[in-house]
């Protein structure tokens, strides 16, 4: 995996960047105003990042108006309680 200056995780594009803000919304719980809203690609390495400044993704954006991130958190939290028993 790439290394940048920045100590970031990198992602070869913006598609698979987007892929894991999504998946690491559905996946964590942050608290209002925190945790990663958005991508960019860096001006140092060239590869993507995640930011939790700037404009909101607008995949992101959709998912959160149309319910698929709470729809996807909630088959996450049943996935963990059935794995634990």
């Amino acid at each position: 995996m790439a290394q940048c200056v920045t100590h970031k995780k990198c992602f070869p594009t913006r598609e698979f960047a987007e892929d894991v803000l999504i998946e690491a919304q559905t996946t964590y719980e942050y608290a209002a105003g925190t945790g990663p809203i958005a991508v960019y690609q860096c001006e140092d390495c060239g590869y993507f990042h995640l930011t939790s400044r700037g404009p909101m993704s607008e995949r992101l954006a959709q998912y959160l108006a149309n319910g698929t991130i709470r729809r996807q958190k909630e088959a996450n939290q049943w996935l963990d309680k059935l794995k634990r028993k």
